[in-house]
């Protein structure tokens, strides 16, 4: 029953994939380690991370940056290891790794939420705003990699960094998804060093990629009848709900 339940979230959060372009693996990961646990939840997740990204690069990669994509790939590999090796570390204390995961995701969930109700204001410049910005630019990569190496879930903060680099919604698109297919794989190597990938691991991968595709195609389709707002308002509050159950699990 937990793997049936966990095959019907990979369904449901890749519809929102689906409209709202992300939110995928961030969504399902915090139920996916409750159902299955870590060891299932994070490779699964992560090979079908690669196949959306092969998805949106099949029919718009020549739409990629790659002068932004070259510094995200070599800036986020180096938080991606870092969060590898943090992973490592929680070895014997997954309930702690849960509740940092939860505190991570509530955090993320009120911020998003706040940004799509509060009115838009112009920013003003000031004097260092300049090497203000590239700070916190490079802290978001470096922090996008470090939580997608311990979970998978970095594109949220990936998302803030590349929306104030790359403003057309196509190339913006393709160049995170091309991103997703690069560092994904190197995670999916580390998995496969590490052992996880085993027989029983990969019939669970295999059953859950007609989920994945039934929930992408139906993202497709409500995209393009539905307003993308109130399906971005739902994320976040779907979202802040995951981030209580991890933080009392």
């Amino acid at each position: 029953m937990n793997y049936l339940a966990f095959y019907i979230v990979i369904f449901l959060t890749n519809i929102i994939q689906g409209i709202t372009g992300f939110a995928g693996t961030i969504l399902a990961m915090p139920p996916g380690l409750m159902l299955v646990g870590y060891d299932v939840a994070k490779p699964v997740l992560n090979v079908l991370a690669i196949l959306a990204g092969i998805y949106v690069f099949a029919s718009q990669g020549k739409h990629v940056n790659w002068k932004e994509l070259r510094k995200v790939v070599l800036v986020m590999a180096v938080g991606i290891f870092s969060g590898i090796f943090l992973k490592s570390l929680f070895v014997d204390y997954e309930s702690l790794l849960y509740k940092c995961l939860g505190v991570f995701v509530l955090v993320l969930a009120v911020q998003g939420y706040w940004k799509l109700i509060r009115p838009k204001q112009e920013p003003r410049e000031t004097n260092g705003s300049h090497a203000a910005a590239e700070a916190k630019s490079c802290a978001l990569l470096v922090g996008s990699g470090v939580v997608h190496g311990m979970f998978v879930a970095g594109g949220p903060l990936l998302i803030g960094y590349l929306s104030g680099k790359i403003r057309d919604k196509v190339s913006f698109r393709a160049t995170i998804s091309t991103v997703w297919i690069i560092l994904n794989t190197i995670i999916l190597i580390d998995d496969i060093r590490a052992g996880l990938w085993t027989r029983e691991l990969m019939m669970t991968q295999l059953i859950s990629i007609p989920f994945f595709a039934a929930g992408m195609i139906a993202g497709t389709v409500l995209y393009k009848r539905m307003s993308q707002l109130l399906f971005m308002k739902l994320t976040y509050i779907l979202l802040f709900i995951s981030g209580i159950t991890l933080l009392v699990k």
